[in-house]
This record gives structure tokens, sequence and C-alpha cells, in this order.
């Protein structure tokens, strides 16, 4: 898939948010961790994916009723769905001073039309030395989904199926979408938000 780039300012995907706070200690001591193992900063980035992959349990997996939003509460509480997800991995790459940015596709909430859609959400990276965004799914691996810090090709976590209406949206953006930020926000707890996430980008 072509990307298309939401900003042609660079800057806009290195911009630390309310919600990306790559200043917060937290954030700042797994980053000095991430750089004292990593090699290089490719190596760097491939960790900090793994680690949030692996490490940060996804909320729904677990059955946990509690949201996550900001990527410091995130990695606090190891545990977000995969909005959150996507914010951690982008304020450490971020802090790394790796361009980072948002994107989404439009899946089944339980695999069939008849259970509904939701947004998921990933990341997609650039790296200077190769000219080029490619995207990355922090999600998190379980049976019959598997996600791999691959530049190509691709090897995210769910393979869309347009024949059932789902869809893989090209944009990267360089903040969350504010849809996806309310969800969280308004939701009492991570039940409610399974249904509340948007259905599709407006």
């Amino acid at each position: 898939m072509e990307l298309i780039i939401g900003s042609s300012n660079m800057a806009a995907y290195l911009e630390e948010t309310e919600m990306i706070d790559f200043h917060h200690p937290v954030i700042r001591e797994k980053i000095e961790e991430l750089r004292r193992i990593g090699k290089n900063k490719h190596d760097c980035a491939q960790l900090a994916f793994q680690f949030v992959r692996d490490d940060i349990q996804h909320s729904f997996d677990k059955e946990s009723t509690k949201i996550t939003i900001r990527a410091s509460e995130t990695l606090e509480q190891t545990e977000g769905i995969c909005f959150a997800k996507s914010h951690l991995l982008a304020a450490l790459l971020r802090g790394m001073g790796i361009p980072t940015g948002f994107c989404y596709q439009r899946v089944t909430r339980r695999g069939t039309p008849e259970s509904g859609y939701a947004l998921h959400g990933l990341n997609a990276v650039y790296f200077h030395e190769l000219y080029t965004w490619f995207r990355i799914d922090p999600r998190g691996n379980k049976p019959g989904v598997q996600s791999e810090f691959s530049i190509s090709p691709e090897r995210l976590a769910y393979p869309i199926r347009t024949e059932l209406g789902e869809e893989d949206y090209p944009y990267v953006y360089s903040k969350p979408l504010e849809s996806v930020i309310s969800s969280m926000k308004y939701s009492t707890d991570c039940k409610e938000l399974f249904y509340n996430r948007p259905e599709a980008i407006d």
C-alpha cells in the first residue's frame, strides 16, 4: 500500500503531546534502557516495538475493565488496547528522534460483519536512512494474530478482508484521531469501550 502522509512537516511526527508524553519520567527511563541495549537506531526501534507488543498486555485480551490512554499511563499500568499501545510506541520512538505517526484499519469486532465494525490503531515509522515510511502493529500476538517488525513486506496483526467490509486506510496522521481519543475518554470501562470505538474514519 502507498501511504498518504498527512503532514509535509516532519517535525509534526516528532512532537510531544498530552497523549504522546515522552518526557514523562517512566517513558524516559524506558528509552534509556532501550538505548543501552540497542546497537543503533533501527535496533532500538525494533526493541521498542517488541516491548510494546509483548510486554504491554492488550486490555481486551485480558478482559480488563481498565482504560489507559496516555503513553505514560499505558506503560505504568502495563496494559492498553491497540490505540493506547500505539500511543506508547509513538512516545518511545519519538523520544528517540524517530518520526512516528498513527494509522488505522476498519475491522470486524468479532470476525463477522454481523458483529459490527471498529477502528484498529497501529503506527507508521520513518527511517531517514531508508527514505521511506512503513507500518508496524504493536497490538500483541495471540493465536491467529501475528505481527512483526518488518519493513517489507508488512507483517501486521490483521489481514484486511475487503469482502467483509473491512478497510485498510492509507493515511499517516501526526496525532491520534479525536474520535478515538473521545471514545476512550468517555467510556466508563474497557468493556463499554469495546463497543464505543469509532466504526470508521469520517
